[in-house]
């Protein structure tokens, strides 16, 4: 699949991406209670399109710049009318190839 392909509220059975951003971690307060981290980084498609990944706790520390990822079974969501894609509640995250870029 590709980014131009992705409908806001919907599921992907897969995209393949390479990460070109990432920003800092953050804790968040949890609907139910406790705490949780996130991250957000831009992914890039085969295309140059990018998108915006939200990564949750251990998949923070796997994802690193110039990692190529597969989101497997991942969600599609819209934010401040921008897309957005994570792993939602089934969904993975596998590292195919890792180059880290970071500073």
């Amino acid at each position: 699949m590709k980014i131009s392909e992705l409908k806001a509220n919907s599921s992907f059975d897969e995209i393949i991406l390479k990460i070109v951003e990432k920003e800092e971690e953050r804790n968040v307060i949890m609907r139910y209670g406790g705490y949780a981290r996130v991250c957000n980084a831009i992914g890039e498609d085969e295309d140059e399109n990018k998108i915006k990944i939200t990564l949750w706790n251990e998949e923070i520390d796997g994802v690193k710049v110039g990692s190529i990822i597969k989101i497997k079974n991942g969600w599609v969501k819209e934010w401040n009318d921008e897309l957005q894609i994570s792993t939602g509640r089934h969904g993975e995250i596998i590292i195919m190839a890792e180059k880290n870029l970071e500073k």
